[in-house]
């Protein structure tokens, strides 16, 4: 049960953060921010 709660979890993320950015570049970019933002704290 508990594998499959987590399955749809990732599958969900996933699919929010690629219609978030619209495009792989786009991605790209937010992958980028994120980065930045954790090296900053």
């Amino acid at each position: 049960m508990m594998k499959k709660i987590i399955t749809l979890c990732v599958l969900l993320t996933s699919v929010y953060a690629l219609t978030a950015c619209n495009t792989f570049h786009g991605f790209g970019k937010d992958v980028e921010h994120v980065g930045e933002k954790i090296q900053g704290k």
